[in-house]
């Protein structure tokens, strides 16, 4: 199966799998490699398949797209593994994770096939962390020039591919070798796996990409973790028919294992044909020191995705809970509505029947409210901005809450001018989150007695509007304050989800907005939020940015005029190098 890799923009780091049938649409529309970059067109690109090979196409986007760092149109351009394609401000790598069979350009040989003489073995311990050569006076500065740099790699770098793709890099400089590879296993009894296999020229066929290394030296270097110096040549006239084989001759080969403690992880494999160069003895010692800081990485990134992996389940858990005692209680409203709708309708009982179907009815806006929520909370989604008029957005959502409103005795006054100009937003995310802050409100103020406010000012100076949602309720203690926007957090009990105000707080910042609020315990509390309405400076037809920030997108980020809330408010890499097959005969 094919890879798409991020190696630069704001999802660097994602993989993509790419099924071999089908045509794939990159973009911020896309299901299937969807990325968030607001310079990449919802339709930028399309990627192909014909008859075994890949193609990509643009359709049309704002910024257009590149393969190796050239504008391609709508014709399609055939890729090779490795291209690069730019989409935006994003940056994939084109690679392939197939195992074995005709793509597997390394193969590890028998005896019989290959000679390989060691010249030089080397133990890698924690002493060979810090002493590369011998004596310590000799290159040390260059060697200390090399750990510092790797040392910072492997300290910033907390995904594994990454980490193994910036260290070949790094080796690729210093050592200059011809080819390399990175051969992990995750455990002593399997087979290893490569996880990097870079050139320093990339092969013109898959004859000459084929990397045949010794067996009995992988296997050496695994189970008696130490480096080793080493000739390499063919042996056996099958080989050496090939015009690869016969090109690269005997070989310099350096192999080290990727060790820390008692924790052999893999082993870093690089080689050049002798007629280029011979590695050296203290190379062997400082690619076995490589390969110590490495393993110390790699232990350090288990680590950390065991704890990254504690803390998702103790989320998943916390989620759970918080959302099992409203489901239920929700669950409970069902029941009871449904169970007097029965008896209704055994008696014949018509009013009976309206009560048992009010209750359904409340309870199934709840469950609705609810999944929204969570699905705007936990999903990704893009702002689908078009000008609105606000005043029918506001007429709308009252006419949703007023029957809750009436059914508690509580009064809900909107001010508001029918005459506001359209302004940029998206309607259905402003819908969900103004539904928010009232339902919160409607839950907060007593019945009979409630009043709930619904304000909107336009300011023409500032081009901003703001609005307000303002009730008579207890208010909220102030040592409630910072915990008002966490998600799950819930003051009111079992009848609260805790997601309300944490989701609208994400809508209005994905408009580039600002919510506050501002509360006095016993007297009430009023949210207030302020959009722009600078509809200039919204997104324009081709709903992308330039790379370089540009006017494209300029509601990218916030607006000049939105200015904080009033004091005291609540407030491309280098490029990677394709996977592929490590193959054990």
């Amino acid at each position: 199966m094919l890879v798409l890799k991020i190696i630069d923009g704001p999802d660097r780091g994602k993989r993509f799998d790419v099924p071999d049938w089908e045509p794939q649409l990159i973009g911020r529309s896309s299901e299937a490699l969807k990325i968030s970059d607001q310079t990449c067109s919802r339709r930028h690109a399309e990627l192909t398949p014909d008859d075994g090979e890949w193609f990509v196409r643009d359709l049309g986007s704002a910024n257009g797209t590149y393969v190796n760092g050239r504008r391609i149109g709508s014709n399609r351009v055939r890729l090779r593994l490795g291209d690069l394609i730019r989409a935006g401000s994003t940056v994939f790598v084109f690679g392939s994770r197939r195992y074995g069979g005709a793509n597997n350009p390394v193969r590890a040989l028998q005896d019989d096939l290959m000679d390989a003489v060691v010249e030089q073995r080397f133990e890698s311990n924690e002493d060979s962390m810090i002493m590369a050569v011998p004596d310590p006076a000799a290159a040390a500065q260059e060697h200390l020039r090399i750990i510092y740099e790797l040392t910072r790699i492997t300290t910033q770098s907390l995904d594994r591919e990454s980490l193994l793709e910036l260290v070949m890099e790094l080796i690729f400089d210093e050592f200059e070798p011809e080819r390399g590879f990175i051969l992990l296993q995750e455990r002593p009894e399997e087979k290893p796996e490569p996880a990097v296999v870079k050139y320093r020229t990339p092969p013109r066929n898959p004859d000459e990409g084929q990397i045949h290394v010794s067996r009995t030296i992988v296997s050496h270097v695994l189970g008696r973790g130490e480096g080793v110096l080493s000739s390499n040549a063919m042996k056996d006239r099958r080989f050496s028919a090939g015009d690869s084989v016969r090109n690269f001759g005997i070989r310099s080969a350096i192999c080290v294992p990727i060790r820390y403690h008692e924790r052999t992880y893999g082993v870093i494999h690089i080689d050049t044909s002798l007629k280029n160069y011979t590695f050296s003895d203290s190379q062997l010692r400082l690619l076995t020191a490589i390969g110590q800081h490495v393993g110390l990485a790699l232990s350090n990134v288990g680590l950390y995705e065991q704890q990254l992996q504690s803390a998702r389940l103790a989320a998943v858990g916390e989620t759970v809970a918080s959302l099992s005692h409203s489901i239920k209680n929700i669950l409970q409203g069902l029941r009871g509505g449904a169970d007097v709708v029965g008896r209704a309708l055994k008696k014949q009982d018509l009013a009976l029947a309206q009560g048992g179907w009010d209750i359904l009815s409340r309870n199934l806006d709840r469950i609705y409210a609810l999944t929204m929520n969570m699905l705007t909370y936990s999903k990704q989604r893009q702002v689908e901005i078009e000008l609105t008029k606000l005043s029918t957005l506001l007429a709308d959502v009252i006419a949703l809450v007023q029957p809750q409103c009436d059914r508690r005795g509580i009064v809900l006054m909107a001010d508001f001018d029918p005459d506001m100009p359209p302004i940029p937003l998206d309607p259905n995310m402003m819908h969900q989150a103004l539904m928010n802050l009232l339902i919160n409100s409607i839950e907060a103020v007593e019945p009979s007695t409630g009043i709930i406010t619904l304000r909107c000012e336009y300011s023409m100076l500032e081009d901003a509007v703001l609005i307000h949602v303002s009730d008579n309720g207890p208010g909220i203690p102030e040592a409630e304050h910072a915990r008002v926007w966490l998600p799950f957090h819930s003051s009111k009990g079992l009848r609260g989800t805790g997601l309300g105000l944490a989701v609208t707080r994400k809508i209005v910042e994905e408009h580039r907005g600002r919510i506050w609020f501002e509360s006095t315990e016993g007297e009430g509390t009023t949210f207030s939020i302020r959009l722009s309405t600078d509809a200039a400076g919204a997104i324009d037809p081709s709903e992308t940015v330039t790379p370089s920030g540009g006017a494209a997108l300029k509601s990218a980020e916030p607006a000049e005029e939105m200015q904080p809330p009033p004091p005291g408010a609540a407030d491309l890499d280098q490029p990677a190098t394709p996977e592929t097959p490590f193959d054990l005969d």
